[in-house]
């Protein structure tokens, strides 16, 4: 078997492990605060949430370009290992906790030392032949959405059974066990940039954001994340309200709506992947971003949670040619000697994305209704799918970035 292949496939399963890990106990995440803790106040429990749960993306983004510097300098593989051995303890240690202020620390250190994701993306992206980038990126966007959909789960079945504390010990046994596996099967032949090619990260800055498409890109990123997360905060009051008297079932129906845009993203990822090999990334882009737009007008209207449950499923169809679009497009944009480093960037973004969604997404519930958080994310979408228009086809449609 050919080496990008072996690599793909191996992250593919690894990524899946680490994702179904990591997701298994962050949607516990208040429980855990409140029964372990002896939080009881419940606006104190999601404000503790809440800031916990964002603490690992605040950290995340601040160092994801220091990363991907590094990663571009001395090898994508040796970031993948960093970030999994050190989360893979980290996360352990979390289940040890013995405050709220100890689960802050290390939630902060766990998106230091994190990375894996981008790291492992920037690896696929730099090995694979460039006509078959689209459905690699969209077979590991597949798995990666496929291991957070059975990671809640697993969660569910374990926290009744071994309690949450325990959980996060079995997430660092997941993490190590998976890291491992990539030690011993992925190949990388990197080869370090010549002097002229290494830079520092104002001069990484000046670089990136000088190109037309990669800041296009990165806004691109940031609505992908805000539209995935907006929704997520409220999602099971609003299922309460439309199951009216049945409202003792929100935690079923909440999971069968989340599996429903999983399992469509998971299905549609790699085909539109292809098609963006096939007729170009950019159109797939914009297609999807037209389409989810749309998708999410009618959600704001039902009657019946049947009803949601099938335009979250149209939802999770669309949403699949998103992110494997936006990282095809980011590769093509960018020289092999600053793959990592663009990435990193655009973790940045998708951090920024994935605290702003839950904050306004919220916020705005709050204040004005639910159904307005729906129309919202619609608009915002609309607003993208502008931009990409103006920035990939008003001008031939061509990507030039910063070389190739």
């Amino acid at each position: 078997m050919e080496t990008w292949r072996r690599n793909l496939y191996v992250l593919c399963g690894s990524l899946f492990v680490v994702m179904m890990a990591m997701s298994m106990i962050m949607p516990f995440l208040p429980l855990y605060i409140q029964q372990d803790f002896g939080i009881e106040d419940p606006h104190e429990v999601t404000a503790w949430a809440g800031i916990i749960f964002g603490a690992n993306f605040l950290t995340a983004g601040l160092v994801s370009p220091i990363w991907g510097n590094l990663a571009d300098k001395h090898g994508r593989k040796i970031m993948i290992l960093r970030s999994g051995y050190f989360m893979s303890i980290t996360v352990a240690l979390t289940g040890f906790a013995g405050s709220l202020w100890q689960l802050l620390a290390l939630r902060l250190i766990n998106g230091l030392v994190g990375g894996i994701i981008p790291a492992s993306t920037a690896l696929v992206a730099s090995s694979v032949p460039r006509d078959r980038i689209g459905w690699a990126q969209g077979l590991l966007q597949s798995f990666v959405t496929a291991g957070t959909i059975m990671g809640p789960l697993f969660g569910g079945v374990l926290a009744g059974r071994i309690g949450f504390r325990m959980i996060f010990v079995i997430t660092g046994c997941l993490l190590l066990i998976a890291t491992l596996v990539i030690t011993f099967t992925v190949k990388e032949n990197f080869v370090p940039p010549e002097k002229k090619d290494r830079s520092n990260l104002r001069e990484d800055f000046q670089m990136i954001f000088s190109s037309k498409e990669l800041p296009a890109l990165f806004f691109v990123t940031v609505m992908i994340q805000f539209a995935l997360f907006s929704i997520v905060p409220i999602l099971p009051i609003y299922i309460a309200q439309l199951l009216g008297s049945e409202g003792s079932r929100v935690a079923l129906w909440a999971g069968i709506v989340q599996a429903a845009m999983g399992v469509a993203n998971v299905v549609a990822a790699p085909r539109l992947g292809i098609l963006g090999d096939r007729f170009g990334s950019q159109k797939v882009l914009l297609f999807a971003l037209l389409a989810s737009a749309i998708i999410f007008i009618p959600q704001g209207l039902v009657a019946t949670v049947w009803q949601l449950v099938i335009l979250r499923f149209l939802l999770g169809l669309s949403l699949g040619g998103l992110l494997p679009s936006v990282n095809a497009l980011l590769r093509r944009a960018t020289p092999t000697h600053m793959i990592s480093r663009v990435y990193g960037y655009n973790q940045s973004f998708v951090s920024i994305g994935s605290m702003l969604g839950p904050m306004i997404g919220g916020f705005l519930a709050g204040y004005v209704s639910i159904e307005g958080v729906f129309f919202m994310t619609s608009a915002f979408l609309l607003i993208n799918a502008g931009w990409v228009y103006y920035t990939f086809f008003r001008h031939k449609g061509t990507i030039q970035g910063m070389g190739s």
